[in-house]
């Protein structure tokens, strides 16, 4: 059981699902919950070395079990930003194996749904959503249909239908609003602002890639200013702004190589 004060709890919740992302450095963990959290915290921000010495950290503190499935669905999430799908979707095969609650069994099968998409296995891809809508309704977590919604988009972008990826990155959006998570919410967008894209709506996935790049820098989301920066720099109405965009996006990779992260090679 943790030691820390409940303040000390809070602040990695704000930090990890909450109105505080950019916060760093994060106060020692007490418990394997707050290992985690303290992870998911660093990993958005793009500090993949301390995220995955946190991770590694809880396999050696009371209630390791109890959190194996999401501590392998959060490896494979750090993989996939990286654009290590084929790698990531290892972790998240055991996260599966190892899944006791619908969360855990949900975060799962989103997490294969999203592997599958990187290696082009579109059919996979959408049996995992079908399988991961139960568990993310019985779970009654907020993040998991939000979740949900950003794979959904993201695999009718994949499959060419820009205009069926619209209303669920739209849903992606909604949820997140009450939800709390100003990484959900910049997330969120980011997946509309492409899924617009898509339709050939470049004025408004301007609008909406500008809105999230402003929040994303506000909030020190590193991974997420370089994926809303890669889109704009292709989509900017002027070489300036495609410069400019290029430049930012250039700057977050180099940032989350000094901070442990490996590009996949492209």
């Amino acid at each position: 059981m943790s030691t820390a004060p409940a303040d000390t709890a809070n602040d990695f919740e704000a930090a990890a699902f909450g109105s505080n992302p950019a916060a760093w450095p994060l106060p020692s963990a007490g418990c394997a919950r707050e290992l985690w959290l303290r992870a998911v915290a660093a990993g958005a921000q793009g500090r993949y070395a301390s995220a995955l010495a946190d991770l590694e950290r809880i396999r050696h503190v009371p209630g390791a079990a109890a959190m194996a499935s999401l501590v392998s669905s959060t490896r494979a999430s750090f993989f996939r930003q990286l654009g290590w799908h084929d790698v990531a979707r290892g972790w998240d095969g055991r996260a599966a194996a190892l899944a006791h609650t619908d969360e855990a069994r949900a975060d799962a099968l989103i997490g294969l749904a999203a592997d599958a998409l990187g290696v082009g296995r579109f059919a996979a891809s959408a049996r995992a959503l079908e399988l991961a809508a139960e568990p993310v309704k019985s779970a009654r977590n907020g993040r998991l249909p939000i979740r949900l919604s950003w794979v959904t988009a993201e695999l009718a972008m994949f499959r060419g239908d820009g205009a069926a990826a619209v209303a669920p990155a739209e849903t992606g959006v909604r949820l997140s609003s009450g939800y709390g998570s100003v990484r959900h919410a910049v997330k969120s967008r980011v997946v509309l602002a492409a899924a617009l894209c898509s339709t050939g709506a470049f004025e408004a996935a301007r609008r909406e890639g500008d809105a999230a790049l402003d929040q994303a820098l506000r909030s020190g989301l590193v991974p997420l200013q370089w994926a809303v920066a890669s889109l704009l720099a292709d989509i900017a109405e002027d070489p300036r702004s495609a410069t400019r965009y290029q430049l930012l996006r250039d700057e977050c990779a180099q940032k989350v190589i000094r901070w442990g992260g490996v590009w996949r090679p492209r």
